[in-house]
């Protein structure tokens, strides 16, 4: 089918979609691409949660060709680039645990400028605030949305109760701390170099474990993703 495509925002932290997608990968993003076909006509909305290297903006962008593939309109934003401006870092408490998951993100601007809206019909919506490379303010910047389109937005806090409420379908990737610790450290190692161990066991970890405790996301999951072998997921709850 002709005429879909994948809307992305100008943020500078892009992943770009994996280069390869094993069979049994193609199957799990097929069935959920058919669960979000399967929603009322018009706009829906996709939040895509788990831990922090479970995949999620992977899985985000597979999604959203696969529907794009469909014909259809798909904007993708992430969590990342709806996070309080890094100068405010200390003012925030980021930098521990709890200060990260208390504080981080700023819910406020992401519901003002693309969930109500585009839950509401606007015809343009914001799809970055904050750039986390460059620190750039995006939030005045509109890209058009057609009435009928599906918004897939993925990250770690996704199904806090601040914004809960917009996610027309609910996807949890699930892998386990230590999956999560590993692969972080691997992916931000180059980065943050002998930090990312700390990084990712003393503040998201800790952040991941109160999310955990106080929302209980993966009973709020409409679909459930085995995560843990990116080439062999398998779906838990559909």
């Amino acid at each position: 089918m002709a005429g879909g495509c994948v809307v992305l925002s100008d943020s500078t932290w892009q992943q770009p979609l994996p280069e390869y997608c094993s069979d049994a990968r193609a199957v799990v993003v097929s069935s959920v691409a058919d669960s979000v076909r399967a929603k009322h006509p018009g706009r829906i909305i996709v939040g895509v949660d788990g831990r922090t290297a479970a995949g999620k903006t992977s899985f985000g962008h597979e999604l959203a060709h696969a529907l794009a593939g469909h014909g259809l309109t798909v904007l993708r934003a992430s969590l990342d680039d709806f996070k309080q401006p890094w100068r405010d870092r200390h003012r925030y408490y980021r930098e521990s645990g709890e200060g990260y998951y208390r504080n981080a993100f700023d819910y406020v601007t992401l519901t003002r400028v693309l969930l109500e809206p585009f839950s509401a019909g606007a015809t343009a919506v914001a799809l970055c605030s904050i750039d986390p490379i460059t620190q750039i303010d995006h939030s005045a910047t509109r890209v058009p949305a057609p009435a009928v389109a599906v918004l897939v937005v993925d990250g770690v806090f996704a199904f806090r109760p601040e914004i809960d409420r917009w996610w027309d379908l609910r996807v949890w990737l699930d892998v386990d701390g230590d999956h999560s610790i590993a692969r972080g450290v691997e992916r931000d190692r180059a980065r943050v170099g002998l930090a990312s161990l700390s990084l990712h066991r003393d503040r998201y970890g800790v952040a991941e474990a109160i999310y955990l405790t106080e929302v209980g996301p993966v009973s709020r999951a409409d679909v459930i993703i085995d995560n843990r072998n990116f080439d062999a997921p398998s779906i838990m709850r559909l």
